[in-house]
């Protein structure tokens, strides 16, 4: 089995054998029919994918590589916060009526500062950083700005990336705040091991480690039945992920700038319920 399922797999048996749940609690998510949404959940958890050895991509269940490279590239390379320049609709729900999440995610990294190296926003000092210090400590990207927590539709879950680079190895930490397990686990991995291998390429560098650190990993109550079913899958093993070589411009990728080959999964009948 790929190292992706073999996580989500055991993160999951964890979260429903040890996890507590928040049903005496008030919560602020709800289904499509007002009800609240619970969820039971571990605090803590921490995954580790070599990507020398196989890119995550879950196989127990089917993962849109392309559509979740589409709304990373929103993020990191567009630093959009307007659904009008994604793809999907992942986002439709928490937009305004002019199409925008607000002071979220794309906005943050968007932001130039007076970087000692001069003014830059988040992504252009990462990778000004990597190809002209990369020994530095100080790698560190962060979207959970407090000053403008009141302004966005929806604060961040991912929010932070620590890049580190290890002789010619690049590697990197995700820190998120929740977690999603079931509509979003596999999602983030995917997304944030295509960022690192991407940043790797135009640095001259091999994409190495990513590290996922999850504060509140949780499932949904009405996923519990959902994710019981993935329990018993077999899964397969992980597909080749490929990134176009010729590309050493950051904001010269695309979706299609990856090539997935052997991918095999299972199919997950029915919809999956949404909490917003």
């Amino acid at each position: 089995m790929s190292r992706a399922d073999q996580l989500f797999l055991q993160n999951c048996r964890d979260i429903l054998s040890k996890g507590v749940w928040d049903t005496d609690l008030p919560v602020r998510p709800r289904w499509e029919d007002g009800t609240p949404a619970h969820t039971v959940k571990l605090f803590g958890v921490v995954n580790r994918y070599d990507l020398r050895e196989e890119f995550p991509i879950l196989t127990v269940r089917r993962q849109y590589l392309k559509s979740a490279i589409d709304e990373l590239l929103w993020i990191w390379q567009k630093k959009s916060n307007s659904i009008h320049d994604l793809s999907s609709h992942v986002w439709d729900a928490w937009a305004d009526e002019e199409g925008s999440i607000g002071k979220a995610y794309g906005y943050q990294l968007g932001v130039k500062y007076d970087f000692p190296e001069g003014e830059m926003d988040q992504v252009d000092w990462i990778l000004h950083t990597l190809k002209r210090s990369p020994a530095s400590r100080r790698m560190v990207t962060n979207l959970f700005n407090h000053h403008d927590l009141k302004d966005m539709a929806l604060q961040p879950c991912a929010y932070s990336m620590t890049f580190n680079v290890s002789g010619k190895v690049l590697n990197g930490i995700l820190n998120q705040r929740s977690q999603d397990m079931l509509t979003a686990n596999g999602w983030n991995v995917m997304q944030y091991a295509a960022l690192l291998m991407m940043f790797a390429q135009v640095s001259g560098l091999e994409a190495g480690e990513l590290i996922h650190v999850i504060a509140d990993a949780h499932i949904y109550d009405r996923h519990v039945p959902v994710v019981e079913e993935l329990l018993k899958r077999e899964p397969y093993a992980a597909p080749r992920v490929t990134l176009d070589p010729t590309v050493t411009d950051f904001y010269a990728f695309t979706k299609s700038s990856f090539t997935v080959e052997g991918y095999q999964y299972h199919e997950l009948e029915g919809k999956i319920p949404v909490a917003i």
